[in-house]
Order: structure tokens, then sequence, then C-alpha cells
């Protein structure tokens, strides 16, 4: 199952709000399609489902991708839910985007994928290469690089940083000084939900 490319603001509709994933909001408060407003009770696995879909769309993951994370957050002590939501925190591609270098997660994504952004120095082109504490985010010394940066800082996707980072604006370097705690996941999420929903695949 590839990546979703469809219409951002309907996934929005459907699931609420997604910082990662788009900086619009939707005009409409009810659910796209047909039978938007009138929507019957929910089961328990639609709300799991639903959860589960908050965090595809916002971290712009597979199917597939979405279930070696939660495979992986198993093996680690801990909770598990918690774990997931650093690991997914700590991508490159987020953490681009939490610095304010990118105005969503998508966009981040882009940078990264084209070879705008180096880590500890080092051009780093996979937007699943998971940051670790004491590593430098920084953007490549081209005039391209640094222009489209500086564009996106003036209009960065949230507005606060969050305590795990620091990001010099002047010299487009950021630094991870650890792993992101949980009340600074901007995704308004159920975690428990989402591992529940795996419990029975993996």
């Amino acid at each position: 199952m590839s990546r979703y490319r469809g219409p951002r603001l309907r996934i929005v509709r459907r699931l609420g709000e997604l910082p990662g994933l788009t900086r619009k909001s939707a005009r409409r408060s009810y659910p796209p399609g047909q039978h938007g407003q009138n929507r019957k009770k929910r089961s328990e696995y639609a709300i799991r489902l639903e959860e589960k879909q908050k965090l595809r769309y916002n971290y712009g993951l597979t199917e597939r991708q979405l279930l070696r994370y939660v495979r992986k957050a198993r093996r680690v002590t801990g909770s598990t839910g918690q774990v997931l939501l650093q690991l997914l925190e700590m991508r490159l591609d987020n953490t681009v985007f939490r610095l304010g270098m990118a105005p969503t997660i998508p966009a981040a994504r882009q940078l990264v994928s084209h070879g705008h952004v180096t880590v500890n120095g080092r051009v780093v082109n996979i937007p699943s290469y998971e940051c670790r504490p004491g590593e430098v985010i920084g953007v490549r010394d081209k005039e391209k690089s640094r222009k489209l940066v500086e564009a996106n800082l003036q209009y960065p996707g949230l507005a606060n940083l969050p305590s795990h980072l620091e990001f010099d604006k002047n010299a487009l370097v950021g630094k991870v000084n650890g792993v992101v705690e949980r009340e600074w996941v901007a995704l308004n999420i159920n975690e428990l939900l989402v591992v529940e929903y795996y419990s029975r695949q993996a």
C-alpha cells in the first residue's frame, strides 16, 4: 500500500486535526461523504482503527512501516505506546518539521530526500533516519538549500519548539538534546488504542 497522496483536508475532516499533514483547517466539521453528517455509533474496532489512521497519516507512513515500528516498540522496555510515539517523533523528517525548517512533515520529507539536510555535517537523504541525542541537524551548504529553509522558517508549522530540541535561526543549525517527552507530541492521540489495534495482528 503506497503513501497517501490524495486531498489532505478530506483526511482532516475524517480524523480531526493532524498538525504534521497540513496547516489548513477544514471549513466543515463533519466527516466527508454522503453520510458524513449522520454517522451511527462507532464500534470499538472503528475507534481503534481511527486512532491508528491518525498516526499513519500524520507521520506519512505506509501500513507496513507502522507495523514495523509497533514491533520495534514492543521489544523495548517501557510503555509500548509511548515508545512508539518516541520512535516516530525522532524520525529525521519529523525532527526537521519540529525544528520549523518545513511547514509540514511531507514538506520536511521532501527537503530530506532531495538532499538539503545534513546530520553531523553529512548529507542524509533518508526521511526515516532515527535522530539520536547529541546529533546536529543542519542545512546543506548550498544557496538553494539555505533559501528553501529560510523561506520555510517565516511560516513554521508549529509555534513551539519541543524541549528536546534547540535551533539557531541565524546559523540554521538544530541540535537533538534528548528523546521527546510525551507532552510535547503535537498530535492528539490515544496511543494505547493503536497498540490494542495491532495486538491482534502482530
